[in-house]
Parts: structure tokens; C-alpha cells; sequence
């Protein structure tokens, strides 16, 4: 018993520190993404010639990948949390946090490819 308990402990602390870390980065994606729109629209560039610049960019595609993965690891544990606390009696319930970090990760890396190749809109 002693040892489930220990297991249990570590992997909500790991767990805790992914969320906190992924938060961290989070926190400064947004505000670098923020900056980049303010920027982009303060000088009068359309979407259409956001994307032509955002089209084959390495830098860009890099930024929103790791934007697209600290979601990925992020909100499932918050929703994890979420479900455990409200529904401590529903395992059933556990396969959403999967469902969501599988629809972040994929849906977020099409957007980020989609845009670094120039599919968006074809």
C-alpha cells in the first residue's frame, strides 16, 4: 500500500511540475504572439500578408510548434484535475484529458503546417 501511495504522490508531483512549466511557457507564447499581432496590425498588414510572411518561415513554424505542445501538455492535466475533483467517483470520465491532448496536438500541428506550407484556404 505504501508503495502505490508513493507512485501515486511522485506522478501528481511530475504532473504538477508539467503544468507549472507548461504554464511558464505558455505564458510567454502568448506574450510574444501578442507583440507579433499588435506589430503586424499597428502597421497595417492584412491577414493575407501575414500569412505570405508566416509561408516557409523555420522560425515561425518552430514558435508555434512548442506554443502548440505546451497546450498539449497543459490543458489535459488542468482537465484531469477538473474531472477528479468534481467526479471523484467516475473513471469513465478520465478518457477526456486523452481526447483533448490527441485533438490539441493534432489540430494544432495541421494549423501550424498549414501555414508554414501555404494549405490554408486552398
Amino acid at each position: 500500500m505504501s508503495l502505490a501511495i508513493s507512485n501515486t504522490a511522485l506522478l501528481q508531483a511530475r504532473l504538477w511540475y508539467a503544468q507549472r512549466i507548461s504554464a511558464m511557457v505558455l505564458g510567454l507564447c502568448v506574450a510574444i504572439h501578442l507583440f507579433i499581432m499588435f506589430y503586424a496590425i499597428r502597421g497595417g498588414l492584412t491577414a493575407g500578408e501575414i500569412l505570405g510572411r508566416t509561408q516557409g518561415n523555420w522560425l515561425f513554424a518552430i514558435f508555434y510548434e512548442v506554443f502548440v505542445l505546451a497546450c498539449f501538455v497543459h490543458a489535459p492535466i488542468g482537465l484531469a484535475n477538473i474531472l477528479r475533483e468534481n467526479f471523484p467517483r467516475s473513471s469513465g470520465l478520465i478518457v477526456l484529458p486523452w481526447v483533448l491532448a490527441v485533438l490539441i496536438l493534432v489540430l494544432g500541428t495541421a494549423a501550424v503546417i498549414g501555414v508554414f506550407t501555404g494549405g490554408v484556404g486552398r
